[in-house]
């Protein structure tokens, strides 16, 4: 089973340990595993803002880069519900449309690909301790990952997952809607960090790097600097130390 792992910019940018933790576990799964360099952004904050021209040429140039992968899966539930929800409304009755359909079928989040697709029964990790977990806007309303992760970290004797309040709730990042509205994206951290103290975990995970910065950026300018901050990949590769 060949399979890409799409990095995403996030990550590589601002905390790679999470795409080589996403690799480890592509590779604890058995899977053949591609690395693409010349691969950058899936365009969201593009098409975010208005630029389908944009989005549609990183769109081409993402599907020619994984054309020869069974499967590409990425450590984030936003770019997968980028290019398996909006990359076909974007190429709708389109002469790409047959190549970009196919790219958006074969396309997975980690944490689904790993408990759905894989079937992964040994989990690399050796995390201990409490652990929150929040669940990112496009991973759950776009994708349907609920209990994939939850699944996952359910095998790992030392983690004893604690369900917070409103774990459903979004934390405000909404990728450029917190920076468009920074005074509701901070009140809608500031709700997320309370639930996150409130359930006494020693950690909290995530499936999507902009909303674990979000959150951490909270907890800290908050007052809080015991709370750790953490990719489910992370924590299930067993690469949670910086």
């Amino acid at each position: 089973m060949r399979v890409g792992l799409f990095v995403t910019c996030l990550v590589d940018l601002m905390r790679p340990r999470i795409g080589f933790a996403a690799l480890k576990l592509l590779r604890a799964a058995g899977a053949d595993v591609v690395v693409p360099r010349a691969q950058t952004c899936c365009g969201q904050p593009g098409y975010n803002a208005g630029d389908n021209a944009g989005a549609r040429n990183l769109a081409l140039k993402l599907a020619r880069e994984f054309a020869d992968c069974d499967y590409v899966v990425t450590p984030s539930g936003s770019c997968a519900g980028m290019i398996r929800v909006h990359y076909p409304a974007l190429f709708r009755e389109d002469a790409h449309a047959g190549d970009i359909g196919r790219l958006a079928e074969k396309t997975c989040e980690l944490t689904d690909f790993l408990a759905r697709v894989a079937r992964l029964e040994r989990v690399p990790g050796d995390f201990t301790g409490t652990l929150a977990y929040h669940d990112s806007c496009s991973g759950l309303r776009e994708l349907g990952v609920k209990t994939q992760p939850r699944a996952l970290l359910a095998r790992m004797p030392g983690v004893r997952l604690i369900e917070m309040a409103e774990s459903e709730t979004c934390c405000g990042f909404g990728g450029t809607f917190s920076v468009k509205f920074g005074d509701i994206a901070t009140r809608m951290a500031d709700n997320k960090c309370q639930n996150i103290k409130a359930s006494g975990a020693d950690a909290v995970a995530a499936g999507d790097l902009g909303c674990l910065l979000h959150i951490e950026g909270r907890l800290r300018r908050l007052g809080d600097t015991q709370t750790r901050v953490l990719h489910v990949a992370e924590v299930l590769a067993g690469a949670t130390e910086n």
